[in-house]
Protein backbone atom coordinates (compact mmCIF):
# COMPACT_ATOMS: atom_id res chain seq x y z
CA UNK A 1 0.00 0.00 0.00
CA UNK A 2 1.31 3.35 -0.87
CA UNK A 3 4.72 3.83 -2.79
CA UNK A 4 7.24 4.25 0.38
CA UNK A 5 8.80 0.82 -0.02
CA UNK A 6 7.03 -0.87 3.09
CA UNK A 7 7.79 -0.75 6.46
CA UNK A 8 10.67 1.87 5.57
CA UNK A 9 9.68 5.04 7.80
CA UNK A 10 12.29 8.12 8.45
CA UNK A 11 14.38 8.17 11.59
CA UNK A 12 12.83 9.23 14.91
CA UNK A 13 15.01 9.00 18.08
CA UNK A 14 13.35 9.44 20.90
CA UNK A 15 9.89 10.83 19.15
CA UNK A 16 11.93 13.42 17.63
CA UNK A 17 9.92 14.96 14.61
CA UNK A 18 11.54 14.57 11.26
CA UNK A 19 12.93 17.38 9.33
CA UNK A 20 12.73 17.35 5.30
CA UNK A 21 14.07 20.04 2.89
CA UNK A 22 11.48 20.49 -0.06
CA UNK A 23 14.61 22.55 -1.62
CA UNK A 24 14.55 19.01 -3.39
CA UNK A 25 11.28 18.79 -4.64
CA UNK A 26 11.49 21.91 -6.63
CA UNK A 27 10.86 21.92 -10.52
CA UNK A 28 14.37 22.65 -11.50
CA UNK A 29 15.41 19.27 -9.57
CA UNK A 30 14.93 15.14 -10.92
CA UNK A 31 12.11 12.89 -10.82
CA UNK A 32 13.98 11.04 -8.50
CA UNK A 33 14.74 13.86 -5.99
CA UNK A 34 11.48 14.65 -6.03
CA UNK A 35 10.05 11.18 -5.46
CA UNK A 36 12.90 11.14 -2.49
CA UNK A 37 11.12 14.24 -1.03
CA UNK A 38 7.73 12.65 -1.25
CA UNK A 39 8.57 9.21 0.22
CA UNK A 40 10.37 11.10 3.22
CA UNK A 41 7.59 13.38 3.67
CA UNK A 42 4.92 10.56 3.27
CA UNK A 43 7.03 8.58 5.85
CA UNK A 44 6.95 11.29 8.52
CA UNK A 45 3.07 11.76 8.14
CA UNK A 46 2.10 7.75 8.48
CA UNK A 47 4.42 7.52 11.58
CA UNK A 48 4.41 10.75 13.18
CA UNK A 49 2.16 12.58 11.63
CA UNK A 50 4.00 15.92 11.99
CA UNK A 51 7.13 17.00 10.16
CA UNK A 52 8.97 20.18 10.35
CA UNK A 53 9.70 21.15 6.42
CA UNK A 54 12.53 23.74 5.27
CA UNK A 55 13.18 25.69 2.48
CA UNK A 56 9.57 25.13 2.02
CA UNK A 57 8.77 28.63 -0.26
CA UNK A 58 8.16 31.13 1.69
CA UNK A 59 10.66 33.83 2.48
CA UNK A 60 11.77 34.63 5.62
CA UNK A 61 11.30 38.77 5.16
CA UNK A 62 7.52 37.53 4.58
CA UNK A 63 7.33 35.74 7.08
CA UNK A 64 8.66 38.70 9.56
CA UNK A 65 6.41 40.65 7.77
CA UNK A 66 3.36 38.42 8.75
CA UNK A 67 4.77 38.18 12.36
CA UNK A 68 4.66 41.68 12.40
CA UNK A 69 1.42 42.19 10.95
CA UNK A 70 0.33 40.05 14.40
CA UNK A 71 1.94 41.95 16.53
CA UNK A 72 0.70 44.68 15.41
CA UNK A 73 -3.24 43.89 15.46
CA UNK A 74 -2.97 42.08 18.79
CA UNK A 75 -1.61 45.46 20.46
CA UNK A 76 -4.77 47.39 19.55
CA UNK A 77 -7.05 48.01 22.01
CA UNK A 78 -9.98 45.38 23.14
CA UNK A 79 -12.25 47.85 21.64
CA UNK A 80 -10.58 48.07 18.45
CA UNK A 81 -9.78 44.68 17.98
CA UNK A 82 -13.90 44.28 18.34
CA UNK A 83 -14.52 46.27 15.64
CA UNK A 84 -14.49 42.95 13.72
CA UNK A 85 -16.06 40.92 15.37
CA UNK A 86 -16.50 36.81 15.58
CA UNK A 87 -19.71 36.51 14.51
CA UNK A 88 -22.14 34.19 16.69
CA UNK A 89 -21.99 30.69 17.16
CA UNK A 90 -20.09 27.94 15.79
CA UNK A 91 -21.10 28.35 11.43
CA UNK A 92 -18.78 30.75 10.67
CA UNK A 93 -15.30 31.43 11.73
CA UNK A 94 -13.87 34.61 10.77
CA UNK A 95 -12.90 38.14 12.54
CA UNK A 96 -11.48 38.38 16.09
CA UNK A 97 -12.28 36.07 19.15
CA UNK A 98 -10.82 37.32 22.54
CA UNK A 99 -9.36 35.20 25.19
CA UNK A 100 -11.61 32.54 26.80
CA UNK A 101 -14.43 33.45 23.21
CA UNK A 102 -13.23 29.67 21.68
CA UNK A 103 -13.09 26.45 23.61
CA UNK A 104 -10.75 23.93 21.68
CA UNK A 105 -11.32 19.98 22.51
CA UNK A 106 -11.26 16.58 20.87
CA UNK A 107 -14.62 16.07 22.14
CA UNK A 108 -17.02 15.90 18.82
CA UNK A 109 -20.75 15.17 20.20
CA UNK A 110 -23.40 17.18 20.88
CA UNK A 111 -23.45 17.09 24.54
CA UNK A 112 -23.96 20.92 26.26
CA UNK A 113 -23.08 19.86 29.51
CA UNK A 114 -20.46 18.19 27.90
CA UNK A 115 -19.18 21.41 26.27
CA UNK A 116 -19.72 23.79 29.91
CA UNK A 117 -17.83 21.18 31.80
CA UNK A 118 -15.15 21.63 29.30
CA UNK A 119 -15.08 25.07 29.26
CA UNK A 120 -14.66 25.67 33.29
CA UNK A 121 -11.34 25.43 31.85
CA UNK A 122 -10.94 28.30 29.50
CA UNK A 123 -8.52 29.17 26.61
CA UNK A 124 -6.41 32.14 27.33
CA UNK A 125 -5.39 33.06 23.83
CA UNK A 126 -7.11 35.33 21.24
CA UNK A 127 -7.04 34.93 17.00
CA UNK A 128 -8.36 36.07 14.01
CA UNK A 129 -9.44 34.23 11.12
CA UNK A 130 -9.21 35.10 7.66
CA UNK A 131 -10.42 33.25 4.50
CA UNK A 132 -10.64 33.63 0.69
CA UNK A 133 -13.14 36.56 -0.25
CA UNK A 134 -14.46 34.26 -2.35
CA UNK A 135 -16.18 31.89 0.32
CA UNK A 136 -19.25 33.21 0.68
CA UNK A 137 -19.88 30.68 3.43
CA UNK A 138 -17.23 32.46 5.24
CA UNK A 139 -17.55 35.74 5.10
CA UNK A 140 -14.40 37.80 6.24
CA UNK A 141 -14.86 40.29 8.84
CA UNK A 142 -12.33 43.02 8.55
CA UNK A 143 -11.21 45.83 10.71
CA UNK A 144 -11.78 49.30 9.87
CA UNK A 145 -8.93 50.08 7.20
CA UNK A 146 -8.43 53.57 9.59
CA UNK A 147 -7.96 50.92 12.82
CA UNK A 148 -5.31 48.90 11.06
CA UNK A 149 -3.96 50.51 7.46
CA UNK A 150 -2.81 47.63 5.06
CA UNK A 151 -3.37 44.76 7.38
CA UNK A 152 -6.12 43.21 4.78
CA UNK A 153 -4.07 43.52 1.99
CA UNK A 154 -1.04 41.90 3.41
CA UNK A 155 -3.08 39.55 5.13
CA UNK A 156 -5.13 38.70 1.89
CA UNK A 157 -2.00 38.42 0.09
CA UNK A 158 0.27 35.99 2.60
CA UNK A 159 -3.07 33.78 2.28
CA UNK A 160 -2.68 32.83 -1.39
CA UNK A 161 0.79 32.89 -0.89
CA UNK A 162 0.87 30.38 1.62
CA UNK A 163 -1.51 28.44 -0.34
CA UNK A 164 1.14 28.18 -3.42
CA UNK A 165 3.30 26.19 -0.80
CA UNK A 166 0.24 24.31 0.00
CA UNK A 167 -0.72 22.71 -3.66
CA UNK A 168 3.12 21.73 -3.76
CA UNK A 169 2.82 19.85 -0.49
CA UNK A 170 -0.18 18.13 -1.40
CA UNK A 171 1.43 16.80 -5.10
CA UNK A 172 4.75 15.65 -2.86
CA UNK A 173 1.74 13.57 -0.35
CA UNK A 174 0.02 12.31 -3.69
CA UNK A 175 3.48 10.94 -4.79
CA UNK A 176 4.06 9.88 -1.60
CA UNK A 177 1.15 7.64 -1.04
CA UNK A 178 1.19 6.05 -4.27
CA UNK A 179 -1.43 7.88 -6.43
CA UNK A 180 -1.27 7.49 -10.03
CA UNK A 181 -2.58 11.17 -10.54
CA UNK A 182 -0.10 13.65 -8.63
CA UNK A 183 -3.15 16.49 -8.97
CA UNK A 184 -5.56 14.41 -7.41
CA UNK A 185 -5.72 16.09 -4.43
CA UNK A 186 -5.57 19.30 -5.81
CA UNK A 187 -9.25 18.78 -7.54
CA UNK A 188 -10.78 18.63 -3.84
CA UNK A 189 -8.38 22.14 -3.17
CA UNK A 190 -9.21 25.18 -4.88
CA UNK A 191 -7.77 27.40 -1.93
CA UNK A 192 -11.14 29.03 -1.02
CA UNK A 193 -12.17 27.05 1.82
CA UNK A 194 -8.72 27.68 2.91
CA UNK A 195 -8.10 29.76 7.02
CA UNK A 196 -5.07 31.44 8.19
CA UNK A 197 -5.12 32.25 11.52
CA UNK A 198 -3.21 34.89 13.64
CA UNK A 199 -2.85 33.53 17.30
CA UNK A 200 -1.74 35.20 20.06
CA UNK A 201 -1.16 33.75 23.98
CA UNK A 202 -0.70 36.74 25.92
CA UNK A 203 1.83 36.18 29.60
CA UNK A 204 -0.18 34.51 32.36
CA UNK A 205 1.85 33.07 35.67
CA UNK A 206 2.98 29.71 34.41
CA UNK A 207 1.37 28.40 38.14
CA UNK A 208 -1.99 28.85 36.54
CA UNK A 209 -1.00 26.64 33.55
CA UNK A 210 0.52 24.03 35.55
CA UNK A 211 -2.37 24.02 37.83
CA UNK A 212 -4.84 23.72 35.17
CA UNK A 213 -6.81 26.66 36.06
CA UNK A 214 -6.41 28.06 32.20
CA UNK A 215 -5.16 26.41 29.37
CA UNK A 216 -3.48 27.39 26.14
CA UNK A 217 -4.72 25.11 23.93
CA UNK A 218 -5.50 21.24 25.31
CA UNK A 219 -4.87 18.67 22.83
CA UNK A 220 -6.85 17.80 19.87
CA UNK A 221 -6.13 16.42 16.15
CA UNK A 222 -7.45 19.19 13.58
CA UNK A 223 -10.29 18.64 11.04
CA UNK A 224 -8.84 20.25 7.72
CA UNK A 225 -6.76 18.34 5.42
CA UNK A 226 -3.66 19.60 6.85
CA UNK A 227 -2.36 22.44 8.66
CA UNK A 228 0.95 24.50 8.05
CA UNK A 229 2.37 26.19 11.18
CA UNK A 230 4.74 28.99 11.54
CA UNK A 231 6.06 29.73 15.57
CA UNK A 232 8.11 32.01 16.95
CA UNK A 233 10.70 31.11 19.35
CA UNK A 234 8.67 30.66 22.54
CA UNK A 235 8.20 27.40 22.22
CA UNK A 236 5.16 25.41 23.94
CA UNK A 237 3.52 23.38 21.33
CA UNK A 238 3.72 19.51 22.03
CA UNK A 239 2.87 16.80 19.66
CA UNK A 240 1.73 12.91 20.97
CA UNK A 241 4.48 10.50 21.31
CA UNK A 242 2.99 7.59 18.53
CA UNK A 243 5.11 5.47 20.60
CA UNK A 244 3.83 6.15 24.13
CA UNK A 245 0.34 6.49 24.72
CA UNK A 246 -0.17 10.07 27.10
CA UNK A 247 3.01 10.84 26.34
CA UNK A 248 3.67 14.76 24.10
CA UNK A 249 6.89 15.87 23.03
CA UNK A 250 8.03 19.54 22.62
CA UNK A 251 8.21 20.54 18.63
CA UNK A 252 10.98 22.97 19.36
CA UNK A 253 10.56 25.99 16.70
CA UNK A 254 13.30 25.59 14.18
CA UNK A 255 13.69 28.84 12.35
CA UNK A 256 12.29 29.95 8.92
CA UNK A 257 10.49 26.00 9.10
CA UNK A 258 6.63 25.08 8.46
CA UNK A 259 5.53 22.57 10.65
CA UNK A 260 3.53 20.39 8.60
CA UNK A 261 0.53 17.99 10.34
CA UNK A 262 -1.93 15.63 8.51
CA UNK A 263 -5.32 16.93 9.58
CA UNK A 264 -8.31 14.30 9.90
CA UNK A 265 -9.51 14.50 6.39
CA UNK A 266 -6.11 13.55 4.98
CA UNK A 267 -6.34 10.53 7.65
CA UNK A 268 -9.56 9.56 6.44
CA UNK A 269 -8.81 9.79 2.79
CA UNK A 270 -5.74 7.49 3.37
CA UNK A 271 -7.52 5.02 5.58
CA UNK A 272 -5.42 5.65 8.27
CA UNK A 273 -2.26 5.52 6.62
CA UNK A 274 -1.20 9.06 7.20
CA UNK A 275 -1.92 9.88 11.02
CA UNK A 276 -3.56 13.02 12.46
CA UNK A 277 -1.99 13.19 15.71
CA UNK A 278 -2.81 15.20 18.77
CA UNK A 279 -1.17 18.58 19.75
CA UNK A 280 -1.71 20.91 22.54
CA UNK A 281 0.13 24.24 23.49
CA UNK A 282 1.05 24.39 27.18
CA UNK A 283 3.81 25.99 29.19
CA UNK A 284 7.24 26.34 26.93
CA UNK A 285 9.52 23.84 27.98
CA UNK A 286 13.08 25.80 29.76
CA UNK A 287 12.83 27.81 32.62
CA UNK A 288 13.99 31.04 30.97
CA UNK A 289 10.83 31.06 29.02
CA UNK A 290 9.09 32.42 32.17
CA UNK A 291 9.77 36.40 33.24
CA UNK A 292 9.93 37.99 36.78
CA UNK A 293 8.61 36.48 40.16
CA UNK A 294 5.65 35.65 39.05
CA UNK A 295 6.95 33.46 36.30
CA UNK A 296 5.25 35.52 33.74
CA UNK A 297 5.10 33.26 30.56
CA UNK A 298 6.64 35.23 27.61
CA UNK A 299 3.65 36.38 24.81
CA UNK A 300 3.63 33.69 22.25
CA UNK A 301 2.62 34.38 19.00
CA UNK A 302 2.27 31.66 15.73
CA UNK A 303 0.33 31.88 12.70
CA UNK A 304 -1.69 28.09 11.63
CA UNK A 305 -2.85 28.18 8.11
CA UNK A 306 -5.38 25.36 7.14
CA UNK A 307 -5.74 23.59 4.15
CA UNK A 308 -9.12 22.53 4.03
CA UNK A 309 -11.27 20.79 1.18
CA UNK A 310 -13.76 22.57 -0.66
CA UNK A 311 -16.82 22.30 1.61
CA UNK A 312 -18.48 20.09 -1.16
CA UNK A 313 -15.69 17.92 -1.48
CA UNK A 314 -16.69 13.71 -0.59
CA UNK A 315 -13.97 12.73 1.40
CA UNK A 316 -14.11 8.69 0.62
CA UNK A 317 -11.05 6.55 1.31
CA UNK A 318 -8.08 6.82 -1.95
CA UNK A 319 -7.91 3.19 -3.90
CA UNK A 320 -3.73 3.05 -3.47
CA UNK A 321 -4.90 2.91 0.44
CA UNK A 322 -6.97 0.12 0.46
CA UNK A 323 -6.28 -3.84 0.26
CA UNK A 324 -7.32 -7.05 1.30
CA UNK A 325 -4.82 -6.29 4.32
CA UNK A 326 -6.59 -2.84 4.85
CA UNK A 327 -10.17 -2.58 4.58
CA UNK A 328 -11.93 0.55 4.33
CA UNK A 329 -12.54 2.34 8.01
CA UNK A 330 -14.52 5.11 7.35
CA UNK A 331 -17.99 6.08 5.47
CA UNK A 332 -17.89 8.87 2.90
CA UNK A 333 -18.39 12.24 4.22
CA UNK A 334 -18.56 15.63 3.33
CA UNK A 335 -16.29 18.56 3.88
CA UNK A 336 -18.60 20.55 5.15
CA UNK A 337 -20.59 17.65 7.37
CA UNK A 338 -17.68 16.64 8.97
CA UNK A 339 -16.39 20.58 10.00
CA UNK A 340 -20.04 20.73 11.61
CA UNK A 341 -19.60 17.98 13.67
CA UNK A 342 -16.15 18.95 14.65
CA UNK A 343 -17.15 22.64 15.24
CA UNK A 344 -20.20 22.38 17.31
CA UNK A 345 -18.91 23.26 20.83
CA UNK A 346 -15.87 25.88 19.96
CA UNK A 347 -18.03 28.25 19.79
CA UNK A 348 -21.30 29.21 21.75
CA UNK A 349 -24.07 31.54 20.74
CA UNK A 350 -24.90 34.21 22.66
CA UNK A 351 -28.11 32.86 23.58
CA UNK A 352 -26.12 29.38 25.32
CA UNK A 353 -23.78 32.21 26.90
CA UNK A 354 -27.04 33.60 28.21
CA UNK A 355 -28.90 30.11 29.43
CA UNK A 356 -25.30 29.03 31.29
CA UNK A 357 -25.07 32.49 33.19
Amino acid sequence: MGSTGGDRSPDIVSGAIPIVDFSRWHTNTSKADQFSVARDLTDACRTVGFVYITNHGLPQPLLDQAFNAAKRLFSLTHEEKMQAPHPDGPEVHRGYSFPGLEKVSQYAGGDDEVGEQLRQVSDCKESYEIGSEENSQQPNVWLPEATLPGFRAFTTEFYWECNKVALEILRALAMGIGLEDPEYLLRYHSGHNNQLRLLHYPPIPAAELESRSVARMPAHSDWSTMTMLFQDDCGGLEVADPRTPGKFIPATPVKGACVVNVGDLLMRWSNDYLISTLHRVTLPPLSDRFEGEHRMTRARYSIPYFVTADADSLVECLPACTDAQHPIKYDPVTQEAYARTRAKLQYRTSKAVAAAA
